[in-house]
Formats: structure tokens, C-alpha cells, sequence
């Protein structure tokens, strides 16, 4: 996606000081007849980044207070799928693939991928899903075996990958597919806001992932808005952006609305990418039920490949039988993803946990909320 609309630097647009100045004074003067501070969620890790890097959360001290949410796919998968991985990335005949952040991800026995590869397995980082077809081809004798993650964003590359695996008759190329769905995950959130072992949150409204709603467009969340009363406002992810969407947001607190607004039309519409949206609607179908680590099973969360490309489904193909998958137990990840609990509530952070050596995911992504408080917080926190 590039940087910039009809000749339109975006990056020095949107990163204007003057502007940047002026929307931090609009906001703090159209919020004083709101109860304080404005709990707003941002879903995505993207935006939990910008926010902490450009410092908007200081700039908006005292008058919002965000909420991080599930931030990124990496961060919310569940302890058992990365088990199904490291045991599928043992079996000798596998060639297992996945995307950079996932490999990094501690399994229940405190190994990642990663470490799997140092000790022999087949473990390989791809860039695109689609470079598994190379390596399928190259390796007739192997099983090859891309573990797929992502929202919304990536399931359409996901879709690609699987209907040119049939159209190209390869038969040593399967698929296990983790994508899961968002709007599932904000309904599930606003439906149970206690949660006991974890905790209440407060969220008065929510800044929508700007990437995801390209694809699926600003229409699915309406209808959180309308029945939950929760403003939503999908926006960018320059500090104007923002600070943008959190005044629409605060008016929209002020004059007692709750409407779905796009700040992102430049790039999000209403019907989002229909074209897409028909690919990923062919090859996967929702099911029933699936994990998100910190906010537990969410009914239709996720996608499974349909009936039509079951030979392709690496679940279908390789019947693992795991056990009870166990967490860390001083690791509060699953509190950060639900936005009861900042990363430097957690007595690891920036101690035995860095992205060096990360204990749970919300370190390992270059989203998750604890890796951009230990890139921009350091100073503050005294790490």
C-alpha cells in the first residue's frame, strides 16, 4: 500500500505537527462535559504502535485512556495451536512454513519453532504463502505444510494459495488454517465484559483496524454500534489519523450518538473488497467454535477450509492428539489481549520477558502491545 494519495505525501501529512497540536486542543476542549478518562479500545496492533511511538497516549493523558485489544493474530493464538504446530514441525516428513513472528512463539513446553529448527526440524519463514508452492515442488518426497494466521488481511492470500494447489494438482501441500474473524472477537468482548479469572473492562467506544476493513469493509460494524450503543470509528495509522479518529469519537460521546464512522476513507469502504470477500467465501467456511487466547472459545470466530478443498486441510491430513496445553504462569498476556491489564502490570516485562527472549506472544509480534511498550516505554518504565 503505498504512501501517498494523488501526489500526497502521507507521511508528512499525517505526521504535521501544527495538526497533530490542533486536534489534541479540539479534543480536550470538546471533552469536558464527558465523564473522564474515555476508555476507547483500539483492536489493532498496528495502532497500539502508533500510539505509543508517537507518544499520543501522553499527549491524551487524563482525558483517554486506551484500551489495547487482541492487537494481532500472532497474539491471540491460542497455546494449543502452537503446540499443533511444534508437533507437526517434528514429524521428520514435514516441511512446516509460517510467517516471521509465529516461529518465535513459545509452546506449551516453553519451545518455539524456532528453537525446533535449531535442533533439526524443517522449519522455514516465508514471506508469502504462496512461496510454499515453490517448496513443494522442490520437495516431492515431503510433506509441506503452511500454518496459516491472520485476520481478515491475509485470508484472501490464504484462499490463493489453496485453489492454485488444486488447479496445479500438488499433492504434498496442505493447509492449516488459523484465520480468525474480527468482528466476531469485538461482539464477544461487548457480550462478556467480566470475565472471572481475568477481569472487567470498561470500554466506551472503539477505533476499528484499518487494514482489516479494507477487505471487509465498514458495514459489519454497524451492528455493534447500533445494539451495544459503542461508537466506532475505523481509522489510520499516522498519529493525525488517530488523534483524528478520537475526536469523532469524543463528539460523537458528546452528542450522545453511536454511529460507525470511517476515518480511513481513502483506503476502507462501506462494502469493503467485494472481489476478495468471494474468495475467501469459496475455499473457507466459519466454524463452530475457536480459541483466542485471553478471551477463551468464541462462537464463528474462525474459518476452516470447506468440504470442496478438504484434501488440503493439513488438520484432515495429519490426526494429531495433543494434551492439554499449558501456559506460562506468571505471563499475563491473556489480560493485555483483553485490555484489563497494560504490559508493565506483568512482573516479566522487560525482565525475563524481551523480544529477545519472549515468554508469550504479546512480546513475540511486531504488533503485540508488550513488544511496542518495550520499544517506545523503556525510558519511562526504567527498563
Amino acid at each position: 500500500m503505498k504512501d501517498s494519495v494523488k501526489g500526497i505525501d502521507l507521511r508528512s501529512e499525517f505526521r504535521d505537527s501544527r495538526k497533530i497540536l490542533k486536534l489534541v486542543e479540539l479534543i480536550n476542549r470538546e471533552s469536558k462535559d464527558l465523564e473522564l478518562p474515555v476508555h476507547i479500545m483500539e483492536f489493532c496492533g498496528g495502532h497500539t504502535h502508533s500510539i505509543m511511538k508517537f507518544g499520543i497516549d501522553q499527549l491524551l493523558e487524563n482525558v483517554v485512556r486506551f484500551v489495547h485489544g487482541p492487537g494481532c493474530p500472532v497474539c491471540v493464538m491460542p497455546m494449543g495451536r502452537i503446540d499443533l504446530a511444534l508437533e507437526l514441525a517434528k514429524d521428520p516428513k514435514v516441511i512446516l512454513c509460517s510467517y516471521g513472528d509465529l516461529l518465535r512463539v513459545p509452546g506449551s513446553n516453553r519451545k518455539s519453532l524456532l528453537d525446533l529448527r535449531a535442533e533439526g526440524s524443517d522449519v522455514r519463514m516465508v514471506y508469502s504463502c504462496l512461496d510454499c508452492l515453490k517448496i513443494a515442488k522442490e520437495n516431492p518426497d515431503r510433506e509441506v505444510v503452511f500454518f496459516a494466521i491472520g485476520f481478515e488481511t491475509t485470508t484472501p492470500q490464504t484462499a490463493v494459495l489453496i485453489k492454485k494447489v488444486k488447479e496445479l494438482g500438488i499433492k504434498n501441500l496442505s493447509v492449516v488454517s488459523n484465520h480468525v474473524i474480527t468482528p466476531a472477537a469485538i461482539q464477544h468482548i461487548l457480550n462478556a465484559p467480566e470475565i472471572r479469572e481475568i477481569g472487567r473492562v470498561r470500554i466506551d467506544a472503539f477505533i476499528g483496524p484499518g487494514h482489516v476493513s479494507v477487505i471487509i469493509g465498514t458495514k459489519p460494524y454497524h451492528y455493534f454500534a447500533e445494539e451495544f450503543q459503542k461508537p466506532v470509528v475505523i481509522s489510520g495509522f499516522e498519529p493525525v489519523d488517530v488523534l483524528q479518529s478520537v475526536l469523532m469519537i469524543v463528539r460523537q460521546l458528546k452528542d450522545r450518538r453511536a454511529v460507525v464512522e470511517n476515518q480511513y476513507g481513502r483506503f476502507v469502504s462501506y462494502e469493503g473488497n467485494v472481489k476478495a470477500q468471494r474468495l475467501v467465501a469459496e475455499v473457507f467456511e466459519l466454524r463452530k467454535k475457536f480459541e483466542w487466547r485471553g478471551l477463551g472459545n468464541i462462537p464463528y470466530s474462525a474459518l476452516k477450509i470447506n468440504s470442496r478443498y478438504k484434501e488440503y486441510d493439513a488438520e484432515e491430513r495429519f490426526k494429531v492428539s495433543l494434551p492439554k496445553p499449558k501456559e506460562h504462569p506468571a505471563c499475563i498476556c491473556g489480560k493485555v489481549i483483553r485490555g484489563v491489564a497494560i504490559p508493565t502490570d506483568c512482573k516479566l516485562f522487560g525482565k525475563v520477558c524481551t523480544p529477545s527472549n519472549p515468554l508469550g506472544s504479546c512480546m513475540v509480534s511486531s504488533e503485540g502491545a508488550c513488544a511496542a511498550y518495550f520499544k517506545y516505554k523503556r525510558e519511562v518504565v526504567g527498563i
